[in-house]
Parts: C-alpha cells; structure tokens; sequence
C-alpha cells in the first residue's frame, strides 16, 4: 500500500503546498480512507482462518469427530491452522484408543460382577431359601405367617439379584441375538415401570459386528432407563430396522421431553453413548420426538458377514 502511495504521488499532478488547501486536504483524506478500506479487506480476508480457527476451539468435542478448519496454503496461518487440524487428528485417534480400552475394561467389570451376583449372592440366597423350608414343620403354626413373609422377601431379593445380573451380563444377546434380547429388555421395562413399550423390529437385519450389537443394545438400555427416571411417559417406542448397509436403532418416548428444550450434551448417558457410536464407527442423534418427548436414533454400519 505504501509503494502504491508514493507511485500515485509521483506520476499524479497532485502536490501539496506549504499551506495546505482545501483540494489538497480532500484527496489526502479520500486516499487515506481508499487506502484504509482496502487494507482492511485484505486483512479480513488474512485472518480469517484464525477466527473460524478461535470458534472451532471454543465448540470441538471430540465425541463428534471431523470437525476441521479449512488451512490456507503457503503462509504462516496457514500452517498454524494445519498444525491445529493435525492436532484434532491425533486427539480423536487417542481418544478412541483410551476409550475403546474403557469400554472393554467397563464391560470386564460388569461381567465379574454379574457372575458374582450370580454365582455366590444368588447361590447364598438360595441356600437361605432352602434352610427356611427345611425350618417351616418346626415351627409353630402362629409363626408360620411370618415365616412366608421371610420367605417371599428372600425370594424378591434373589429375583432383584438375577435381574442386575441379567443387565449387566445379557446373555440373551449372545445367545439368542440381538432382536431377542432387545425383545426381552423391552418387556422388563414395561413390566417393571408400569411403561407401555411398543416394538416394532425388523427381522431381516444385515450382519453385524460383536461390538456393534452390543453396542445398540447398550444405547437401547440407556435410552430406556431415562424414559422410565426422567420422562414420566406413557408409551415408549423401540424401533430396530435395515439401513443402507446399516442398522438403525430408535427410542422415542411422549414424556416431558427436554428441560431447556436441548439435550444434556454433559450428562453421563448421553455423552457414554456417544463414546459407544463413535467407537463402532456409528452415527448417534438426540432429539425432540414426534410424540413430544425425546427420540434417540442410533445408526451403526452393517458388516459383510456375522458377528465379523
């Protein structure tokens, strides 16, 4: 802008007096603002890959992957943007490595405890249950009333301890499948929250993957456990069907719907199912549900052959 200055100075017949006049001010001031205009555009137009660069660092969640800034080539800002999408690049990696080793480690768990509940509470109570029977010719008739009662609870609390097995172990899915066991899940639900469950299931779903099947059936119980703590719904409605070479999951309820009208995006559920979608490679939407209250979709890709 300078050199463009001093030329337009040499081969115009502008001059400037000593005293300066009126014209004279004029042109100075209109190629100062010329000058200052086309400035300001060019720096615009420079640094605006740092302030597209500032909003994606205030918004990137890494639980929504791809999310990069468009470097331009050949100048320093250019480079700083590329380095930053590198960065994002080398963040999300780690962080499905870091998670995918959670998840593992998570289910291990459930696993461990689920037999644990199993294996030895559930064996405890049964012993109780028997020892109680074995005791009932003993006692007097006028004890005999309390000695059911003792027995039914022990009976509830060994049906309670087969049911958190059940969810944190769900055998169903790997030995009936996941149609079966999202079968099952359903009904337990409705049975316990007074919840109307509606299902609708396609039964020719193309193959998929261990970890993706679970994957469905871990987001569909979640979905669920919110409808029946924080819905206050009526009905739900569990949909499985085919995709274009994939299998889509949706939960929508006609409860409450959102508090402020917006998912939760910090709450633990909805931020481990996406943590789940992203680790199979699925695509995970929270939204307002047709019916009023929240519908949960969750699409996950099918693969060329079972359990592959």
């Amino acid at each position: 802008m300078l050199v463009v200055a001093t030329v337009l100075l040499i081969v115009t017949p502008v001059t400037i007096s000593a005293n300066v006049a009126l014209v004279e001010t004029v042109v100075l001031l209109a190629g100062l603002c010329v000058a200052l205009l086309v400035e300001f555009v060019l720096l615009r137009r420079a640094f605006a890959p740092l302030e597209q660069l500032a909003k994606t660092m205030q918004t990137v969640d890494l639980l929504r992957p791809g999310q990069r800034v468009p470097a331009p080539a050949g100048d320093a800002i250019g480079r700083v943007v590329a380095s930053f999408n590198d960065m994002l690049e080398r963040l999300e990696t780690e962080r499905r490595e870091s998670g995918s080793r959670a998840l593992a480690a998570q289910e291990a768990d459930r696993s461990r405890i689920a037999r644990g509940l199993h294996d030895e509470v559930g064996q405890v109570l049964t012993a109780v249950l028997l020892e109680l029977n074995a005791l009932g010719p003993s006692l007097a008739d006028d004890r005999q009333q309390e000695l059911a009662e003792t027995k039914a609870t022990v009976r509830r609390a060994l049906e309670e301890v087969r049911r958190i097995s059940r969810e944190l172990r769900p055998e169903i899915l790997e030995e009936l499948g996941l149609v079966s066991a999202l079968t099952e899940l359903s009904s337990a639900f409705g049975r316990r929250g007074g919840l109307r469950v509606e299902r609708d299931f396609d039964q020719a779903l193309p193959p998929l993957s261990e970890e993706a099947e679970l994957a469905l059936y871990r987001v569909a119980q979640e979905s669920l456990t919110n409808v029946a703590r924080h819905a206050d719904a009526e009905t739900a409605w569990v949909a499985l069907e085919r995709g274009p070479e994939s299998v889509v999951l949706t939960v929508r309820d006609d409860g409450r719907g959102f508090l402020n009208g917006a998912p939760p995006e910090r709450q633990g559920g909805i931020r481990g199912m996406r943590e789940r979608a992203l680790l199979v490679g699925g695509d995970l939407a929270v939204k307002r549900s047709p019916a009023g209250g929240v519908e949960v979709r969750f699409e996950v890709p099918a693969t060329s052959e079972p359990g592959g």
